[in-house]
């Protein structure tokens, strides 16, 4: 029996009342509590919590995420391939009157969903190995973010009690994401859909359930229906760089008389945003406002424009010109970057060597203050002047 509308909202967003560290024990006993407080039913919190135990693979993976230190074209070309168009086509075949609801009830294009299926699980083929209820128990315990992840394990509990989630069996992702196209506890208990029919909403085996839950989650971020999201664009030579970034947004006829032209198709009357992932020598492209909403999914820059492009393919659109980008720094060069960049001032979040939006912005403000290209793609030769 699903609990009422008014127990779900409860669950959605608890208080932070578990202190992070310390003992393990009595770590459980604090958050099962949090966990009654916000009305999760006895026998849910009792099958959530027999045998939780920490799983320290899942801070190292959680410490190492080294592939978003990857460009643009490494990251897309590695993970976009003729197998995974064929697939996606194939998918989209099968799955077309699934498809075809998530465009009419929620107004999220096929390609996007295919994309994001196929990059997080390979269609539903891997689906990770680590057991979610501890996933979620130990970076809640951890002090890094448990802000993020307590509310995922109340969440969860909530889930155990609509028996959506079976805490001693279901396994996903290390950071606590479940199903096809790998979504958080909370975000499943909110925004989930039965898309089967089956009374109860199951990411993992459901592809209808996966599938129209994420179009779900993407419109309730603020995805726009019949809208553009990622639109390749060739761009003259005496563009001003300056203007280009995600914090920079003109109207797309704006972008045209400046000498942007598509590469294919007309540029809509929308609002848009100049994106050099390689900077002014590498692919280009122009970001709608659904592009900004796929932030909702994953934060990396690299991933979601990657992502983006994909599902641009899936629909049609030509292989993107690579062109001929400066070299990218190494890691210890995008280190050494970043710690020069904060020592002027800038904020570029966390120094780990991963080229992030923070330090896309900084890059792009000491170019422009040094007289060099302002592209946002950091090179030996800004290294070399700061």
């Amino acid at each position: 029996m699903r609990l009422a509308p008014l127990a779900f909202l409860m669950l959605a967003s608890p208080a932070l009342a578990a202190p992070c560290g310390g003992d393990w024990g009595d770590f459980l006993n604090d958050i099962a509590a949090e966990a009654r407080q916000a009305g999760a039913p006895e026998d849910a919190i009792a099958t959530f919590f027999a045998g939780a135990r920490q799983d320290p693979k899942v801070l190292k993976a959680d410490r190492s995420q080294g592939v978003f230190r990857k460009t643009f074209l490494d990251f897309s070309q590695s993970l976009i391939s003729k197998s995974r168009i064929q697939n996606g086509a194939a998918n989209a075949t099968k799955w077309d009157a699934v498809f075809g609801r998530a465009e009419t009830e929620f107004g999220v294009s096929r390609g996007i969903l295919l994309a994001f299926w196929a990059f997080e699980t390979d269609f539903g083929a891997v689906q990770g190995d680590f057991n979610t209820r501890n996933a979620l128990l130990t970076l809640a315990h951890d002090c890094r973010r448990p802000e993020i992840f307590q509310p995922q394990v109340i969440a969860a509990v909530a889930l155990t009690g609509l028996h959506d989630f079976d805490p001693a069996t279901t396994t996903g992702a290390w950071a606590g994401e479940i199903g096809m196209v790998q979504m958080l506890p909370k975000d499943i208990l909110e925004k989930g859909i039965d898309g089967d029919g089956d009374g109860l909403i199951t990411l993992k085996t459901s592809a209808p359930d996966a599938l129209l839950s994420g179009a779900n989650m993407l419109r309730h971020h603020g995805w726009r229906a019949g809208e553009p999201w990622l639109q390749e664009v060739i761009l003259p030579e005496t563009l001003d760089w300056s203007l280009s970034g995600l914090e920079t947004e003109r109207p797309a006829g704006d972008w045209a008389a400046m000498g942007v032209q598509p590469r294919a198709g007309n540029l809509p009357d929308l609002p848009a945003s100049l994106l050099l992932p390689q900077g002014r020598k590498g692919p280009a492209f122009l970001a709608y406002p659904n592009f900004k909403v796929l932030f909702e999914w994953n934060k990396s820059f690299v991933y979601v424009t990657t992502a983006a492009y994909f599902a641009t393919r899936l629909e049609g659109a030509e292989p993107y010109r690579a062109g001929n980008p400066d070299p990218a720094l190494s890691a210890d060069q995008m280190t050494a970057l970043q710690e020069r960049l904060a020592a002027r001032g800038h904020d570029v979040g966390k120094i780990d060597g991963i080229l992030g939006a923070l330090t896309r912005t900084a890059v792009q403000k000491e170019q422009a203050r040094l007289g060099l290209p302002a592209d946002g793609w950091p090179t030996a030769e800004l290294l070399n002047a700061l």
